[in-house]
C-alpha cells in the first residue's frame, strides 16, 4: 500500500472540500456559489499547508488539446493564487470531471488523483477519494463509467465542436439521473450506504483513521469503530459544508445558506 506522508507544520491546517458543481443549474446561478467558494479560499488562506478537492469541481469538465471550458477563471485564479503561496492543492476527480487531464497539472501546479490515495498526515492514516464507484452495487454507474472512461469513446468526443459537446455534456450531467445524483440523495442506511460498506471491508485488512469522501452530497461524520470514522464532505450546493484536519477531524459550515440552490 503506497502512501503520501505530510508532515503538518506548527499552527497549519489541511482542509477538505466537494463537489462544487461549478456552471449548474446555469452560468449566472454558478456565478454565486462560486464567489463564496473564493470567499472560503481566501477565509484559509492564512493557516492552510495542503488543500484536497475531492471532486466534482466543475458539473463538467473535458479539456481538447488547446481548448478547456468557458468560465471559471476567478475560481481557477483563486486556486493558483493558493498555490503560489506555497500550499499545496491535490485534486481528485469525480464523476462529473473525470475527463480532467493535464491543465490543472501544468497550469497551476495541482497534483491530479483519479482513483483513491492513502496518506499519513499527524501521524493519523487517511484513505481519501472521490467515492464514486466504490464499493457493492451502483452497477449502472460502474458501466456507464467504464464508458466514459473508454479511450475510443473519449477519442471520438474530443471530435465533437467544443460548443456541442459542452450543450450535450451539460444536458446530460444534469437530467441524467445516475449523473446528477439527483435518483440517490437521502441516507440509506448504513447497511446500504455503499461507501460505508466499502469502507467496513477496508477497516477488516487495513489500519485507517478517517476514510474521507465527497460524491454523496450528504455532509456526514460516523464512527467505524473505536479509532475509524467515516466522513463525507457534503457539497457547495446546499450545505457549504468542508473539512478541516489539525489534530482531529471538524466538519464544518462556511457562510451556511438557508435557501437551497438547485441543480
Amino acid at each position: 500500500m503506497l502512501k503520501t506522508i505530510i508532515n503538518l507544520e506548527p499552527g497549519k491546517k489541511v482542509y477538505f472540500a466537494s463537489d462544487q458543481h461549478f456552471g449548474a443549474p446555469n452560468p449566472k446561478e454558478s456565478k454565486v456559489r462560486e464567489e463564496k467558494f473564493i470567499r472560503w479560499m481566501d477565509s484559509i488562506k492564512a493557516d492552510a499547508q495542503v488543500v484536497f478537492l475531492m471532486g466534482d469541481l466543475f458539473d463538467f469538465w473535458h479539456e481538447w488539446k488547446y481548448v478547456i471550458p468557458k468560465g471559471y477563471v476567478r475560481v481557477l485564479g483563486k486556486i493558483a493564487e493558493l498555490k503560489d503561496h506555497g500550499i499545496h492543492i491535490y485534486f481528485f476527480v469525480g464523476n462529473h470531471d473525470l475527463w480532467m487531464k493535464d491543465y490543472l497539472e501544468e497550469e497551476i501546479g495541482c497534483t491530479v488523483f483519479y482513483k483513491k490515495q492513502y496518506f499519513e498526515m499527524g501521524g493519523k492514516q487517511f484513505l481519501l477519494a472521490h467515492g464514486d464507484g466504490l464499493g457493492p452495487g451502483d452497477k449502472g454507474y460502474k458501466r456507464m463509467k467504464k464508458l466514459f472512461t473508454n479511450p475510443i469513446a473519449q477519442w471520438a468526443f474530443k471530435w465533437l465542436h467544443p460548443d456541442i459537446a459542452m450543450k450535450i455534456a451539460l444536458y446530460l450531467s444534469q437530467k441524467n439521473k445516475m449523473i446528477s445524483g439527483e435518483e440517490d440523495k437521502a441516507f440509506l442506511g448504513e447497511d446500504k450506504e455503499f461507501l460505508i460498506i466499502y469502507s467496513k471491508e477496508k477497516l477488516k485488512t487495513e489500519k485507517i483513521d478517517y476514510f474521507i469522501y465527497g460524491h454523496r452530497h450528504l455532509p456526514m461524520v460516523l464512527q467505524l469503530g473505536p479509532d475509524a470514522k467515516y466522513i463525507n464532505l457534503g457539497d457547495w450546493i446546499s450545505y457549504f459544508t468542508y473539512g478541516v484536519f489539525q489534530e482531529d477531524f471538524e466538519l464544518k459550515t462556511f457562510e451556511a445558506d438557508t435557501k437551497k440552490l438547485p441543480l
